[in-house]
């Protein structure tokens, strides 16, 4: 099934689309903001979509082919939305590209850094490294309910193969679960 669908390109941008609409839609969950402590604002936004983007290209480079191409895709497809946005909001062309550039090094020191926190099994290291980046805090405990939801997000897309995950999304747990880690249970964060 997955095969056809990469041999037109109108399929594949529409399964692209779709993906790419659903993990916004995951990076968007209120949960991240109102239990989680990540920042309303078009900084942590822009961060928990890096972050959710970066949870589903770690799973597309363990699946089989068409995988690679998925990821591609994907990136192409979060980058224009990126360009987009920028111009939507009356960025010149010459600011644009500035800014992309700054965003793709931002996106792939994040990625790097989870990555490779993920990939050591190191939460300590991942909740520094969200703190940061995410919360926009120095405090590393700031950041551990956010590693747990994180953790569990790369764990649950584990279990996804490419079918399911362009067929009906990446299945994420819901943040409001994480909350309690932040030591002060059913706090939600101003």
């Amino acid at each position: 099934m997955i095969r056809n669908l990469f041999r037109r390109d109108d399929g594949r941008r529409r399964v692209i689309e779709a993906l790419h609409v659903r993990i916004n839609a995951a990076a968007r969950q209120p949960g991240l903001y109102l239990d989680l402590g990540v920042p309303d604002t078009v900084e942590g936004r822009f961060e928990t979509l890096c972050l959710h983007v970066i949870l589903v290209l770690r799973r597309l480079r363990q699946l089989p082919a068409p995988a690679e191409d998925v990821a591609q895709d994907l990136v192409d497809s979060v980058f224009a939305q990126l360009d987009s946005s920028l111009r939507e909001l009356g960025v010149g062309d010459l600011g644009v590209a500035k800014r992309m550039k700054k965003l793709a090094q931002a996106f792939y020191g994040r990625a790097g850094a989870y990555d490779a926190a993920l990939d050591a099994g190191d939460r300590p290291a991942l909740a520094v490294a969200l703190a940061r980046n995410v919360l926009a805090r120095d405090e590393a405990e700031a950041g551990t309910p956010l590693a747990a939801y994180v953790a569990a997000a790369a764990e649950a897309l584990g279990r996804q193969d490419l079918d399911a995950l362009l067929g009906h999304g990446p299945v994420l747990p819901d943040p409001a679960a994480f909350a309690s880690l932040a030591g002060n249970p059913g706090h939600r964060p101003a």
